[in-house]
């Protein structure tokens, strides 16, 4: 069974630092795109980066220059560096990975199971 696990949420001041990491675990094949997501309260699930397996990055604007996904394909886990934070990146932050299950013909999106980032004013 596939499972990402991930690390590094909890409470920071506004202005601070957070590194959140996934990791895959399980009879894995091959990964493709990595990315993290966010849901805040009430509103609904968004991106916040994203990383192709040729390493190109896309970024939702608001993060833009403050945060940077990095990914290590020899150990197969994507890292989100989190500078600079306001109380606007409040949420819970989730792990998507494109992955193809061992013995699997297609990719699935698997998700992590979310660490939550408060930060406060």
């Amino acid at each position: 069974q596939v499972q990402l696990v991930e690390s590094g949420g909890g409470l920071v001041q506004s202005g601070g630092s957070l590194r959140l990491s996934c990791v895959p675990s399980g009879r894995i094949d091959s990964f493709n795109a990595m990315g993290w997501y966010r849901q805040a309260p009430g509103k609904e699930r968004e991106l916040v980066a994203t990383i192709t397996s040729g390493g190109s990055t896309n970024y939702a604007d608001s993060v833009k220059g403050r945060f940077t996904i990095s990914r290590d394909n020899a150990k197969n886990t994507v890292d989100l560096q989190m500078n600079s934070l306001k109380p606007e990146d409040t949420a819970i932050y989730y792990c998507n990975v494109a992955i193809r299950p061992l013995g699997w013909g297609r990719r699935y999106d698997y998700w992590g199971q979310g660490t939550q980032v408060t930060v406060s004013s």
